[in-house]
């Protein structure tokens, strides 16, 4: 393995002093283009496979071009996703990512985000907030480290990048109506996050406005994983007076949701139409394909990074709420 170049090996070959060389390679590329001396050093530097010292550049400006990134339930592919549009934007401009995925607990996500600081990020991401939030944020030792949520908001004054969930959730209720599925069921998954609570939100809001009762009891608590949606999906299809229609705030809730009328011997949608959330690959290929509302996952992690780059230049931003659409298919 070859040892890399010095500064000191580069000017000598190129002719110029050590802080000339120095000066050049610090450098982006200058408004008024480059001097036959820079130039030169620049293709020195090119042949002999220089690479600058990122740690030592970091003491020198006190910028280490690192976001912290704090994200649960990674294995989840919604959550995947949504990292890799944040990964890709990063590297995109420049910036590496650090990323931690704690369980979904506030004293869990508290000692990521110090870690994180420790390290000297620039800024953070952060998609796991609970509801409400402030307290939390508040708690927390960062000074004025710049930090923006995504996926998930809550009630922290903190910038917010996410799909449009309250949208998303009354798109599936008035899917449901134009069918003629008016008794239906939410499998709502946690209360804890503003995900949960935005599309049940909006699912209720369409159901209001055509003027059609909801009652509290059709609306069931769960887990985000498959195994939440096998339990809620036992307590609202296992009795006698089981609605017409589900609709689960996530698509891996859907799938468990599935396997219980497989279970009870009901079909899907003859029995119970089946309405999920975010459009996960595997939706199109189950046995029946899920109609499901498709969330930007990937334009959210990229935008959220964009976003953050933005505060940590100075810069003022707005949240936002990237669209979402429907996507019909067999189970309705």
């Amino acid at each position: 393995m070859h040892r890399p170049p010095t500064l000191k090996e580069i000017a000598e070959r190129a002719g110029v002093h050590v802080s000339t060389a120095s000066r050049v390679l610090r450098q982006s590329e200058p408004v008024d283009g480059w001097s036959a001396s820079a130039l030169r050093v620049r293709e020195v530097a090119a042949e002999l496979g220089y690479r600058p010292n990122m740690w030592a550049a970091s003491l020198r400006t006190r910028k280490t071009t690192t976001i912290g990134v704090v994200m649960p339930r990674l294995t989840d592919g919604v959550v995947a996703t949504t990292y890799q549009g944040i990964e890709e934007a990063a590297t995109r401009a420049g910036y590496s990512v650090l990323l931690s995925s704690p369980p979904d607990d506030v004293d869990a996500q508290r000692r990521a985000i110090e870690l994180l600081v420790g390290r000297q990020v620039e800024g953070l991401l952060l998609s796991s907030l609970h509801i409400p939030g402030r307290p939390f944020v508040e708690s927390l030792s960062v000074g004025s480290l710049p930090i923006l949520t995504l996926t998930r908001h809550a009630e922290a004054g903190l910038p917010f990048v996410g799909g449009d969930d309250r949208r998303g959730g009354y798109l599936a209720a008035r899917h449901l109506i134009d069918r003629g599925y008016t008794d239906a069921a939410v499998i709502a998954g946690p209360a804890h996050t503003s995900t949960s609570r935005d599309r049940v939100q909006g699912f209720l809001d369409a159901f209001a406005d055509a003027s059609i009762p909801l009652p509290p009891d059709r609306i069931v608590a769960s887990s985000f994983d498959v195994a939440g949606g096998v339990e809620a999906g036992h307590t609202v299809l296992d009795r006698v007076d089981r609605p017409r229609a589900v609709f689960a705030v996530s698509d891996t809730i859907a799938i468990g949701v599935l396997g219980v009328t497989r279970d009870l011997g009901l079909t899907v949608p003859g029995d119970v139409a089946l309405v999920g959330y975010n459009d996960i690959p595997v939706a199109a290929q189950l046995p029946v394909p899920l109609t499901t509302v498709r969330s930007p996952a990937h334009d959210i992690g990229a935008t959220a990074l964009t976003r953050l780059l933005d505060l940590v230049a100075g810069h003022d931003v707005e949240s936002a709420r990237l669209p979402v659409e429907l996507v019909v298919r067999s189970t309705t």
